[in-house]
């Protein structure tokens, strides 16, 4: 105990050296996260291309009376379920977005082997998404960063408390390489997860962050991952448009968090397992190929569709109703994809839905289609996810606009709001808190005995109105193995004396029990009333 106080003394009192130390680190991070992911976006980039092959030969065979490629098809969707469904069995922290496990894994509640995450994520990543599967890559590549950021830590013989410094780093520098946007890396890692604006943290998460982006640009180029083209100036008048449109996006966002929970829940009334419960949203894509490609897979493609055809309100809505429900479905099997791409795809479908309305009433020119189209990706991020800072800069990223940051972040404001006047909530923490409550800490039966007594060092930060600003450290009720370790006031280090009296934007240094980090959070976090 005396050794693990001893060490993070050191590094806070070296904070410089720390600093620099954490700089090349997180360049290490950066280049082992743009690497994985890198690899997991060329497969699944390779995957994309093949579909429309195998549905072109299967359509001619079908056509022709030859039954070879159909059955070569239908058997091949099994095989895929089998493999999908293995995958999970041996690593079920690999299932669904893998940003949930992140989080839980930041709070001390969860575990996770970073070898084994980082090729089941993969292998069931490329198979399931490759596939057709309504779900994104973004997630996953998230996770992957994250576990390139622990096994930099273990392989470097790090503390917990640096740990969590690269794994939140390692999660950004994933999300930067998915997207080609070093800047909402470090946002996210900031806002989504660290819930809070550390300098540590920040020093190691810009510089994985950056690194990871060039290694993916150096493979994958500098084009944003959208093809929006350039936006016209939007004029003052339209801001009364915008506005109503984060109205519609934060009232049908609503729909998203209650209708995946649903799913889930469903899956598991049904009794649906293993290879079964793959192979559901698997035979329906197998079906979709035909019918309806345009929603298989994230959803990119989609996008970009969205901004150069005129599609008929009809179709959009189609395209709304249909992607929404089959993400629903893929999502609630719990195998490896994510729901970020997803998500942006649905916003961006509700704004052209919205747009087009508008258009055919007359209310607006339809050259200004394209950016309701953007502006519903950000609106529907923040609604569903809570991070409208967040959510904004990724947009501007992702399409290389630039010069719309106020109109973005008016209508993720208004979606933020509406949505959480409606009672919303952030879809990741009740993702997480799904899997906590009704799975009470099991994976596959075992009970994950290791976050319950391994100690780790944090730091938190004092919230404005919590139950820590403002009273003695004596008068705080603190979980029972909690020491308070060290406390930083702006410039000053305080010894954290009994009379010492906590005030909000204090940095607190606390060593804790894994299973009490929660309960820390929430003794400095702001009260929601």
């Amino acid at each position: 105990m005396t050794e693990k106080i001893d060490k993070l003394l050191e590094l806070l009192t070296h904070e410089k050296h720390f600093r620099v130390r954490l700089f090349w680190e997180g360049i290490a991070v950066g280049i082992a996260s743009g690497l994985s992911v890198g690899l997991f976006r060329y497969l699944l980039s390779a995957s994309e291309e093949l579909r429309p092959f195998i549905y072109n030969k299967v359509q001619q065979a079908w056509a022709m009376g030859q039954w070879q490629w159909p059955c070569l098809y239908a058997a091949a969707f099994i095989c895929i379920a089998y493999i999908v469904a293995k995958i999970v069995e041996k690593e079920p922290m690999c299932t669904g977005s893998g940003i949930p496990q992140i989080k839980g894994i930041l709070m001390g509640k969860m575990y996770m082997r970073w070898y084994s995450v980082l090729a089941a994520k993969i292998i069931g990543g490329v198979l399931a998404i490759g596939a057709g599967l309504s779900l994104g890559r973004e997630g996953p590549s998230v996770q992957i960063g994250a576990a390139a950021g622990q096994g930099v830590s273990r392989s470097a013989g790090r503390t917990r408390f640096e740990e969590r410094i690269l794994l939140t780093a390692g999660a950004g520098a994933g999300l930067a390489a998915a997207f080609n946007a070093p800047l909402a890396g470090v946002i996210f890692g900031l806002e989504e997860l660290q819930k809070s604006f550390s300098s540590v943290v920040l020093m190691a998460s810009i510089t994985a962050s950056i690194t990871a982006t060039t290694v993916i640009e150096l493979f994958f180029g500098m084009e944003p991952v959208f093809t929006v083209g350039e936006l016209l100036p939007l004029p003052i008048a339209m801001y009364g448009i915008l506005l109503a449109l984060g109205l519609f996006i934060g009232v049908i966002s609503r729909l998203f968090n209650k209708t995946l929970l649903f799913s889930l829940n469903t899956y598991d009334r049904l009794g649906l397992t293993g290879m079964r419960k793959a192979l559901l949203p698997l035979a329906v894509a197998a079906v979709l190929g035909f019918i309806l490609p345009e929603i298989l897979g994230g959803g990119n493609h989609l996008v970009d569709s969205l901004i150069v055809e005129n599609y008929s309100l009809y179709f959009l809505a189609v395209l709304f109703i249909g992607k929404f429900l089959f993400t629903m479905l893929c999502f609630g099997s719990g195998v490896p994809g994510g729901i970020f791409l997803p998500m942006l795809v649905l916003g961006a479908a509700g704004g052209a839905v919205f747009s087009k309305i508008l258009v055919l009433l007359q209310l607006m020119p339809a050259d200004y289609m394209p950016h309701l189209i953007v502006f519903g990706m950000a609106a529907y991020f923040a609604a569903v996810v809570k991070s409208p800072v967040t959510g904004s800069i990724l947009i501007m990223e992702m399409t290389g606009s630039f010069s719309h940051m106020l109109p973005l972040i008016c209508v993720s404001m208004m979606a933020y709001v509406v949505a959480d006047l409606m009672g919303g909530k952030p879809v990741y923490d009740e993702l997480l808190n799904r899997s906590l409550v009704f799975k009470g800490q099991h994976q596959n039966g075992k009970l994950l005995k290791d976050t319950q007594e391994k100690r780790a060092a944090v730091e938190l930060v004092v919230d404005m109105g919590s139950a820590a600003a403002g009273r003695k450290i004596c008068d705080i009720s603190w979980p029972e193995k909690t020491i308070l370790v060290d406390i930083r006031r702006g410039m000053y280090q305080l010894v954290p004396e009994d009379s010492l009296t906590l005030q909000a934007g204090d940095y607190l240094y606390i060593l804790a029990n894994d299973n009490e980090i929660a309960d820390l959070e929430s003794l400095v976090s702001q009260k929601m009333t």
